[in-house]
């Protein structure tokens, strides 16, 4: 995958995708991440990539100009171009794996008090937004998307199975996971995660999985489609 920032702060990421799977998906090839800088296509010695809006209003608008203009700069027949957006729709790890079979992504990270609307009607494909807060540009957001799609990329992550067994993966949460040592400050793990019973183990974890969700994210249990084990499980 090659995926293009066009941004105003190409160093907000340097250091991030430096580190862990980022790091790993570049270092084996799979995938390619560059900067645009927006400031490099603007047509003034300020190199000016904001103004006041029309109507008036609080606070200063991305001009559409160096936008559109640096995503044609590395636009292809098969690219996605995505605006980071409070209107967006939400990221999920449904739309992560969507975007993950993209082979080219260009993320316009918006500041100040918005984007210009013909940007959204003209130039992108596609509106995410991480939730329902406000960031102070999409850099941080774009760097969500990045991780988030990089761990799903072939041969990144060493074993595939932890990937897929990730919570959301089948959209319930994980259930509980435990490591050594047995015995922690008087708490013990649970003991049919050391029976050596395999099929104990699934079933006790997908029980776990299916009351978690339900508890923590009643939205998600209500949308998941149960079944004949998961009621005989839930009913246990």
């Amino acid at each position: 995958m090659l995926a293009h920032l066009v941004t105003i702060f190409p160093e907000f990421f340097d250091s991030a995708l430096k580190c862990s799977i980022p790091r790993i998906a570049q270092e084996k090839g799979t995938l390619q991440v560059d900067y645009v800088n927006l400031r490099d296509f603007t047509a003034d010695s300020y190199r000016t990539v904001d103004d006041y809006p029309f109507g008036g209003g609080a606070g200063m608008v991305m001009k559409p100009e160096p936008i559109f203009e640096a995503v044609r700069s590395v636009k292809r027949a098969d690219s996605w171009t995505i605006l980071f957006s409070p209107r967006g729709r939400k990221l999920t790890q449904a739309v992560v794996r969507e975007l993950a079979a993209k082979p080219h992504l260009i993320m316009v990270c918006g500041h100040y008090k918005g984007v210009d609307e013909r940007v959204s009607g003209f130039l992108a494909d596609d509106e995410v937004s991480l939730g329902d807060y406000v960031l102070s540009g999409g850099e941080a957001a774009a760097l969500v998307l990045l991780e988030a799609v990089a761990r799903l990329l072939p041969g990144v992550v060493g074993d595939e199975e932890s990937v897929n067994t990730d919570s959301f993966s089948d959209g319930l949460l994980d259930a509980p996971w435990y490591t050594r040592p047995r015995e922690f400050e008087g708490h013990e793990v649970p003991e049919v995660l050391v029976s050596g019973d395999h099929e104990r183990v699934r079933r006790w974890r997908r029980k776990q999985s299916l009351e978690i969700t339900r508890e923590r994210r009643p939205d998600l249990f209500a949308h998941h489609a149960l079944s004949s084990e998961d009621k005989k499980l839930l009913a246990e």
